[in-house]
Parts: structure tokens; sequence; C-alpha cells
């Protein structure tokens, strides 16, 4: 089956990360299938792709929301086709220390950044299973692997996304399927680059390269575990941070 007949579904399309793995996604021939909670943002993402050239169906859901994410994939199946790929990209963050945390910071990170991933994953995989084909790839974080002050809901979510990728991908190990983690450090999203210059600043000094990660660097990754280059490569956990955690 060539790329032009496998669709991928990006969930969080709508922001820097997600723009760019669609992008490459799109580039490499799939068909890519962009997942927007905001009809706002989502219209107006739409639009401006356009103009840039691509053409990605949009899907309308809320990740956090089993039954809503088994409409959005019921119909994405119904007028496209079944899901071959999976990017879990949706994500949230709601700082703050653990001793000030509110149980509603709390559950909104969990649900939104691991919870999600149940939610899509489950309502793929019997269909991956069919077609003895699938690729899941769940996007983690460095702060994940190494911790991060104020992010005890964060990180829990993002390292809780790589024990599931683990166990996950040794159930489908045998059907043709691959489940793997990527684990990035500080990109240049809208979102990293809002914050204060002197801030940002301190967090570029502790990277060894000097510099924030670029989205298309995390989009050609995605493409490279989408891709039948990467049929042996399962559990896996791929770093890209700059070398600002090793291990």
């Amino acid at each position: 089956m060539s790329n032009a007949n496998r669709i991928a579904l990006v969930t969080g399309a709508t922001g820097g990360l997600g723009t760019d793995m669609c992008k490459k996604l799109y580039d490499d021939g799939y068909v890519v299938v962009a997942n927007f909670r905001s009809d706002e943002k989502g219209r107006e993402w739409y639009d401006e792709r356009k103009l840039e050239g691509y053409d990605f169906y949009m899907a309308k859901g809320d990740v956090t929301d089993y039954e809503d994410v088994g409409r959005m994939i019921a119909t994405i199946k119904e007028k496209i086709g079944p899901i071959s790929i999976l990017i879990n990209n949706a994500g949230i963050t709601r700082d703050k220390p653990f001793w000030k945390m509110d149980a509603a910071s709390w559950h909104a990170v969990i649900d939104t950044n691991l919870t999600s991933v149940f939610n899509c994953s489950r309502h793929v995989i019997e269909d991956m299973i069919a077609q003895q084909f699938g690729r899941i790839i769940n996007i983690s974080s460095v702060n994940g692997q190494r911790g991060q002050f104020g992010q005890t809901n964060y990180s829990a979510a993002k390292a809780g996304m790589h024990g599931f990728t683990k166990s996950l991908a040794m159930e489908v190990a045998r059907k043709g399927i691959t489940v793997n983690t990527i684990s990035p450090g500080y990109i240049a999203t809208d979102m990293v680059m809002a914050v204060k210059e002197e801030v940002r600043n301190k967090i570029v000094e502790q990277i060894p390269m000097g510099r924030l990660g670029g989205t298309e660097e995390i989009a050609y990754l995605v493409s490279f575990l989408a891709s039948g280059k990467a049929n042996y490569i399962t559990g896996a956990n791929y770093a890209i941070n700059g070398g600002q955690h090793v291990y």
C-alpha cells in the first residue's frame, strides 16, 4: 500500500508542532486529517494552510471525551476510510507548584495529555489490526523524562504516555503495528516564544546546543517513524532535546 492510500490523523493539529507534522505527512503523500476543537481556530488554521498549498481534512473532536472521539473516528472512517497512522499530539499545561495545584488543573492536564491517548488509540486499534498495519506515535516531553518544577501534572501525564507506549507496543508487535514515543525538549512554538525573553534565554542556556528545537525537526522524526523504514522500531522513546537531558 502506498502512502497515498494511508490516512494519518494528527490530534491537536492547529498548534505549532501539529501544523508542521500535518504538512510533512502531507508532503510524504499521506491523506492527512487534522483534529481541532475550536471552530474559529479550526477555520482560520485551515484557510492559512490552504493558502500555503495544503488541503487537509478537518475533524472536530474533544480528545478528552471517549464518546466524542468515537464519533469523530467513525465519521473519518465513513467519509475517507480507516486510520492507519495516529499522532497523539494534543496537549496542554496548567503549571503551578504542587502545594498550590487544584484538582481541576490536575484532571485537565491528565485528561488532555494522557487519557486522550487511550481514547484515540482505542478507537483506531481494531481497524489497524484488521489492516495488519498501523503506526501510533505519542508526543511526550523531556519533562516526562526528567521532571520539572511546577509540572507534577504534566510530567506525570507525559511519563504515562511512554508507559502506555511500551505495553501497547508489546501487545500489537505481531500485528504489523508499531507504537513509539517522541520526547521533545523546548521547541520554538508560539507558546514557548511567548515566554518572556529573559526567561527564554535562561532556558536556552541550559541546552548544550544553545538553541531551541524547530517544529520541522520533530515533524521529520514523526515522518520517519510513520514510514516503512521504521518497521522494526517499536516501544521506543526518541529524545529530541538538543542534549538538555541525556540518559
